[in-house]
């Protein structure tokens, strides 16, 4: 029992974290129904006349319950009388007939159109491909033919046709960035394909769609939509190693973090450290948040992520290091160098 209660009281943690990381990192919220792509679009209209179905049936329900509780005390229907004939047919055009042809209807435009516009996209029919893995507590990135990897913040240029792979290196994870397009599974085993395009360069909230753990309200991506040149340079820049420390604090702290746990669990391209158990830190600074857009990527955050990570994002893999005053400076200054 007490574990259970337990249990709820990080779950109630995290989900309050999250919320307020929304707000301090500045990443927006997303809205199905603000659609940035034609397949959001399809989707957002489909939604719209399910409503409209739904609504048509609802006030046709309400207005018979309406009617009979006026007469209740009157036998037979307004202008139809005591006729057990029109009272079934009554029954059976507002029970039957009319849901019938609205859910009919809306069945054929969902598997017809929307389903074909939103499915995975034809191969050889896109420009690029991307691999995104969901971790229990954040997104792999990785750009087939560079050498890029990156999490969380996925870049594809503007108004062009990606073709995105989505695998699961653990439990069942959903895909989701509904300005874009429907959300898509991740299933161990069993990757699954989705178009992902944006009419405007712009950045694109999404998160996982699928409870995943007790850390599950952390799993937020961001998409950035870039104009096409300015992708190509972010690529380069994603695909290079990284820099050496330019000073003795950044170079201390890369002896600490090489020294230490962090290069056991951490990627850091051109270094030993070699982890594969969380994010790829090569090009730390390039991003916009920390852990998965919980945290704006700020030294003073920075700090306070590497000092007790579990205050942000309870239930988290990364442990307190238990570093000194010292050890701790250093490794922010040389995390801060990772551009």
């Amino acid at each position: 029992m007490a574990n259970r209660l337990s249990s709820w009281r990080r779950a109630f943690a995290s989900a309050a974290a999250a919320a307020a990381a929304a707000a301090s990192s500045g990443c927006g919220v997303q809205s199905p129904l603000d659609p940035h792509s034609e397949p959001a679009r399809k989707i957002a209209t489909l939604w719209w006349w399910m409503l409209a179905a739904a609504a048509v049936v609802f006030i046709g329900a309400l207005f018979l319950l309406v009617l009979s509780w006026r007469r209740r005390d009157t036998e037979g229907l307004p202008l139809l009388g005591t006729s057990e004939r029109a009272s079934t047919g009554l029954v059976v055009t507002f029970g039957i007939v009319i849901p019938l042809i609205a859910l009919s209807v809306l069945f054929a435009v969902a598997n017809l159109s929307v389903a074909r516009d939103t499915d995975a996209p034809e191969r050889g029919s896109t420009k690029l491909t991307i691999e995104v893995t969901a971790h229990q507590r954040f997104w792999e990135v990785r750009y087939p033919g560079s050498a890029a990897v990156t999490a969380n913040e996925i870049h594809i240029p503007a108004r062009t046709r990606v073709n995105v792979v989505v695998r699961s290196a653990d439990v069942v994870h959903s895909f989701w960035a509904p300005e874009l397009n429907r959300k898509v599974d991740a299933v161990p085993g069993h990757p699954n394909r989705m178009l992902l395009y944006a009419d405007e360069p712009g950045r694109y909230r999404g998160d996982c769609a699928e409870l995943c753990g007790v850390d599950h309200s952390h799993m937020g991506l961001a998409v950035y939509a870039d104009p096409p040149s300015e992708f190509r340079s972010w690529l380069a820049r994603q695909a290079r190693p990284a820099a050496e420390p330019n000073t003795s604090a950044e170079r201390a702290g890369q002896r600490v973090f090489l020294d230490s746990q962090c290069a056991g669990c951490h990627t850091i391209r051109g270094t030993e450290a070699r982890g594969g158990i969380g994010p790829d830190l090569t090009h730390l600074q390039e991003r916009d948040t920390l852990a998965a857009l919980t945290l704006p990527t700020t030294r003073a955050k920075l700090s306070a992520w590497v000092r007790d990570p579990q205050r942000f994002k309870p239930g988290n893999r990364m442990p307190v290091l238990g570093l000194s005053a010292a050890q701790h400076r250093a490794v922010v200054d040389y995390l801060e160098s990772l551009r």
